[in-house]
């Protein structure tokens, strides 16, 4: 019989974040540096008469319900029945922050279903219809990601530190990319090429967070000039933002300081490259 089973779910960055052009199918083209950190939800299953997903935790939704549930469209997209499961995710950071939420979330649920044979395994790409990092939740590694999130190369990045740093906006994904135009898109290369190169920096949705939220400009200014910060930029379409530091002392006094000056917005520090789950 199934026991309680919880599994941490990570919180991704994405170091740069190109967009290439828009495609037929109505996705864009994209590049993108990603690497996990050490936040993390927790996905906990175990048996149930029904099958019901509930959200706890400090960022879960108003009635503890997400309308649009990524969990319940795995199902679907499977074209597979509900199972009798409860599925609690306690949401420990920001989702419609480009943390990666929703998708880390989906790619942890559908690991620990695989590991029970409740559904069959699917190569990773399988899932970029459900959700385009859904593959790079799946391979929990260090990657430079293409197309729409359906083309990984595993990659390693330097050891950094973060501090992050939640605005008092959330930025809808969907939204901000149907908010780019093809005069904002400039990148020369093949988004397919293997080997990141010098057009591979910065990130595209700023371009939109300037025109449209002056906390943004703002919130960038102020970690670009704190102390020891190597480059600070937006993760995934926002709005969450992060600084990058070398050592570790460097992000803590960063934390110290932001909670002077930002006391009412959410800020964690946090580090890459020791991920090891599943």
């Amino acid at each position: 019989m199934l026991d309680k089973i919880t599994e941490k779910s990570p919180a991704k960055i994405n170091l740069f974040l190109k967009i290439v052009n828009k495609r037929n199918d109505g996705y864009h083209n994209i590049r993108t540096g990603i690497t996990f950190i050490n936040l993390y939800d927790e996905v906990t299953i175990q048996p149930h008469h029904e099958f019901l997903v509930h959200y706890t935790g400090k960022f879960a939704p108003k009635n503890n319900i997400f309308n649009d549930c990524i969990i319940k469209k795995i199902f679907s997209f499977l074209k597979q029945k509900e199972p009798n499961l409860l599925f609690t995710i306690t949401k420990n950071f920001p989702y419609q922050a480009g943390l990666g939420s929703a998708s880390s979330n989906a790619a942890t649920v559908i690991k620990i279903l695989e590991n029970l044979e409740i559904i069959k395994k699917n190569n990773i790409y399988h899932y970029a219809d459900l959700g385009a990092d859904i593959p790079v939740f799946l391979n929990q590694k260090d990657a430079l990601v293409r197309g729409r999130g359906d083309l990984i190369s595993n990659i390693i990045f330097p050891k950094y530190y973060f501090l992050l740093i939640q605005p008092s906006f959330v930025c809808s994904t969907k939204e901000m990319y149907e908010s780019f135009k093809s005069d904002d898109l400039n990148y020369k290369k093949e988004f397919d090429l293997e080997e990141i190169n010098d057009d591979d920096n910065g990130n595209d949705f700023e371009k939109i967070l300037n025109k449209n939220q002056p906390e943004f400009k703002s919130l960038i200014r102020y970690l670009e000039n704190l102390e020891g910060s190597i480059f600070s930029r937006v993760t995934g379409s926002g709005s969450c933002l992060f600084s990058v530091f070398e050592k570790k002392e460097h992000a803590e006094h960063a934390k110290k300081i932001i909670s002077n000056d930002y006391s009412h917005l959410w800020f964690e520090t946090a580090e890459n490259n020791n991920i090891n789950l599943f």
